[in-house]
């Protein structure tokens, strides 16, 4: 096929370990601008990035040759290390283990 032209719009959910209330107002702003940046970064095109104290929204355009798992893997590892490296929360962040992934059209 000479070209070819997908939109896939993604919304995943994902949560802090043990669902704690650590994403606190005073770097969470900064948090999302920094997982979007990771979104644009890797192929996908972020739409929105949003959250409360302990779990974050993302909606984004899919890359049709990467998969979901993938992107949500270097979405969670980069943003934790982020936060740890800026000592952002008191010991070791961490976020849970899966998430939630669902198209929307």
């Amino acid at each position: 096929m000479a070209n070819t032209y997908t939109q896939i719009n993604i919304h995943a959910v994902f949560a802090v370990k043990g669902r704690e209330n650590l994403l606190t107002k005073n770097f969470r702003s900064d948090l999302f601008k920094y997982i979007a940046g990771i979104l644009n970064n890797t192929k996908q095109y972020s739409l929105a990035v949003n959250g409360y104290l302990d779990h974050v929204h993302i909606f984004f355009e899919q890359h049709p040759t990467i998969a979901l798992a993938d992107i949500l893997e270097t979405v969670k590892s980069n943003s934790s290390k982020w936060v740890n490296e800026n000592r952002l929360v008191k010991g070791k962040f961490a976020w849970q283990k899966g998430y939630g992934g669902f198209s929307y059209s």
